[in-house]
């Protein structure tokens, strides 16, 4: 695929995910993307068939493939291993609060009537390289005397269900930005000697 064919694609899938933001997955039809891309119908299936195909390309568009780099990078700065938790932690937070242009209901539409292999699942990939992340991090952080932890996979799991979990309570029952910062330290409550800041400044 050519560059101007990917500028058009990152376009359409720019466009589709504000979509899926707004109407779930369920209510949006091919139609729907044709009408906020503003492209024929033909344009649109020379990139995508399906709003299926669509919608599971917009996930793997979140997906950073860059993060576990840019963490490692940072790792051999200056910043601290606390440091650079705290900052993961920020950005799930932030994911967690977001009002606009959250793909939350969009995703478990899809997934409660779509059977996806774990291979193809993007969620999947987004969860593992979050944890392999903050595992890192344990780890670090245990070698520099910052945290202590016996099974640094294991915590980097949990702390990822309990951020999915919250995800998905934000956005049934509602939940505050106390509550979040209460939860995501009672998880790292020893392992950390001191509370790390989650809070915005």
């Amino acid at each position: 695929m050519g560059e101007k064919s990917e500028i058009k694609k990152k376009y359409i899938l720019d466009k589709a995910r504000t979509v899926f933001a707004e109407k779930g997955f369920k209510n949006v039809t091919m139609k729907d993307i044709v009408d906020a891309c503003e492209i024929s119908r033909g344009g649109l299936y020379l990139y995508f068939s399906s709003t299926d195909e669509l919608f599971l390309s917009v996930l793997s568009s979140e997906t950073d493939e860059d993060d576990e780099e840019t963490i490692t990078a940072a790792l051999t700065g200056t910043a601290t291993a606390g440091d650079m938790l705290a900052l993961f932690l920020k950005e799930q937070k932030k994911e967690i609060l977001r009002k606009k242009n959250n793909l939350t209901v969009a995703t478990y539409e899809y997934f409660s009537v779509n059977k996806v292999s774990p291979k193809d699942n993007p969620l999947k990939e987004q969860f593992d390289t979050a944890v392999r992340i903050i595992e890192r991090l344990i780890e670090n952080g245990i070698e520099s005397g910052e945290f202590y932890c016996e099974n640094p996979l294991g915590c980097a799991r949990n702390l990822m269900y309990v951020v999915e979990g919250l995800k998905i309570t934000s956005k049934t029952v509602g939940i505050s930005e106390e509550a979040i910062d209460k939860e995501l330290m009672y998880v790292l409550e020893g392992l950390v000697p001191e509370e790390l800041n989650i809070n915005d400044d």
